[in-house]
Order: structure tokens, then sequence, then C-alpha cells
């Protein structure tokens, strides 16, 4: 079986003994960190949070996954080039939006946005949308991800949306919006660049915004 291969499976299976030794095999073998990240580990957890959306997958053995690739990236992240590092993806601003308390959602979105390469800014709960625009320019922010649990709580979203616009960052800052009463018609209608119907969905959203900002769309 191909090392690609291995780290795949092992990280399908959580286990983070084989993760580690594979890791410490990808710089033995003198083969890409960075290529065993995005073709090895982030493969794998792009299936594992696949599983998770289907249900085959519960929390825990999301969790379990995720400690595994962050316990190889550990191995992995010190002969990282410039450039390359933990977050080298791009910085996205993460919380649930003001009047929600709920923050199950947004955790499992932030653990794989995390170990798909991205510095995530999680703000927590029952986040003003001011703050979501503040700390987005503080950090200098690609993304702004904002999560609504309730139906009452999804009206600050479009509020969240008109305040980038109202700030003049509109340009800046790519916006995603998501969450158990969040549509995909709802999202466009608040003028959002994205929506993410669950954990899995939202990295690949969130890549997807990032390459359009890179190329100024």
């Amino acid at each position: 079986m191909k090392l690609m291969e291995q780290i795949i499976e092992a990280t399908v299976a959580g286990d983070q003994e084989c993760c580690v030794s594979l890791a410490k095999q990808v710089l033995a073998q003198g083969v890409d960190p960075l290529q065993a990240i995005e073709e090895g580990f982030s493969r794998g957890m792009s299936i594992v949070g696949e599983r998770f959306a289907r249900m085959e997958y519960y929390l825990p053995e999301l969790l379990r996954c995720a400690d595994a690739m962050k316990a190889a990236m550990e191995v992995l992240r010190p002969h990282l080039g410039k450039g390359q590092e933990a977050g080298g993806r791009g910085s996205i601003v993460l919380g649930t939006i003001q009047g929600d308390l709920h923050d199950l959602g947004k955790n499992i979105v932030r653990t794989m946005l995390e170990v798909s390469g991205f510095k995530v800014h999680d703000l927590g709960c029952n986040v003003p949308v001011r703050q979501f625009v503040d700390q987005a320019e503080q950090q200098r922010a690609d993304i702004i991800a904002a999560s609504a649990i309730l139906t009452t709580t999804m009206a600050y979203m479009p509020d969240l949306v008109s305040l980038v616009g109202e700030t003049g960052a509109r340009g800046r800052f790519k916006i995603m919006l998501g969450g158990a009463p969040v549509t995909p018609e709802f999202a466009a209608k608040a003028g959002a660049d994205g929506y993410g119907e669950n954990a899995a969905q939202a990295v690949d959203v969130a890549k997807s915004l990032l390459q359009a900002k890179k190329e100024g769309k």
C-alpha cells in the first residue's frame, strides 16, 4: 500500500499512533510534508467529515480522527516551508451569531477547518454582529463565518452582511453562513458568499472562497 493511502486509512481509523508513525515515515523518505498533509491527512479528514455528515460517524469518532491528525501535524509542522505553516491556507473569524448560545456545531466546524490548514479565530457563541467585523479587521481575516441554530437568531445574519458592506470591507472579506435552520436560499438572499450544510462542506466552501479571493473574484 502506498504511503498516502496508508495515511488516509490511518486518519479515517483515528489511529493516532499509526498517524504519528506515518508522519515520521514521510520525513524519513523525504516526502514533502505539505503533500502528505494535503493528499493524505486532509483527504482522510474529508472522508471522516463525509461519514459524519451521513451519520456513519458520530462526535467521538470525529474528534478521535481530528486528534490523530493533529498529532501527526505536530511531527510535520517544524519541517514545513515558509508559507506552509498550519494556518497557511487562510484565516477565518468564526462564531455563533448573537442571541444564540449553541456552539457544538460551530466547534465541529472549527475542528475541521483547523485540521484542513486554516487559522481559525473562534469568537465563541452569542457574538454581536459588530464583533465579527471588528475581529475580522483586527485579525486581517480572509473569511467571516457565522452560524445559527435558532431561527430567531438567523435574522442577524443579513445584518452582518450589511454591516460589512457599510464599513467598506465587503471586498476584503468573504462571508460564510451555516447552521441547522440556514438554507442555501437564505444565505444567498442574505448576501453571503457561501453556505455550508455541514462541517465537511464548510471546509470545501472555505477553500473555494479563499481561492476566489486570491483570484480577485
